[in-house]
């Protein structure tokens, strides 16, 4: 739910007008680069330490028998974030390639102030994505979330999502890309 993880317990009543804008931020977002659907799942922000993987594995297999995706997308195990850690691994759990899977291929992204912030973090791309074409969306997007972009010279500030697209796109010789991680491809 985005909002309650630095209250001293979770008050989803005391929260519910920020839950209800960080919900339509999210759904303005998703109509800009033209998602279907966006669905909530309400579990606890920063939390899901406290939830059992179990739970998240079995949401996860839900929506992947409803939508038969054969590409996933999900967060760097290196991610600071304990919530990203822990979906990337109920994600791979759920996406095994089991001989009933339709799932591919699955590449994990980076997230400004979550992957970059652990000291630790292994995250080397190895699959890059030309997005010279839909930057000009992914900027028009991320400024209608407004719930979680920040201002510079903050990672998750517009200027720096510009500027990783650059840089992503300059090692690979072009002008912008998204850079993800290939953890698994079938062909």
């Amino acid at each position: 739910e985005g909002v309650t993880s630095r209250d001293s317990f979770r008050n989803l009543k005391k929260r519910y007008n920020q839950i209800l804008y960080l919900r339509k931020c999210a759904k303005l977002s998703a109509k800009i680069i033209g998602a279907k659907s966006i669905n909530f799942l309400d579990y606890p922000d920063n939390r899901l330490d406290s939830v059992p993987i179990l739970n998240l594995i079995k949401d996860i297999e839900i929506y992947l028998a409803k939508f038969k995706p054969d590409t996933i997308f999900t967060h760097s195990s290196d991610d600071i974030n304990i919530d990203h850690s822990i979906v990337s691994r109920a994600t791979l759990t759920a996406c095994r390639p089991t001989p009933s899977s339709q799932v591919k291929k699955i590449l994990a992204f980076e997230i400004l102030s979550s992957t970059e912030y652990n000291p630790k973090s292994n995250f080397n791309p190895n699959y890059f994505i030309n997005i010279e074409k839909s930057l000009t969306f992914k900027i028009r997007a991320l400024k209608k979330y407004k719930t979680e972009m920040k201002r510079w010279p903050h990672p998750r500030s517009i200027k720096s999502v510009k500027n990783l697209a650059a840089l992503r796109g300059s090692s690979i010789g072009i002008k912008f890309a998204e850079a993800f991680e290939l953890l698994r491809e079938i062909s």
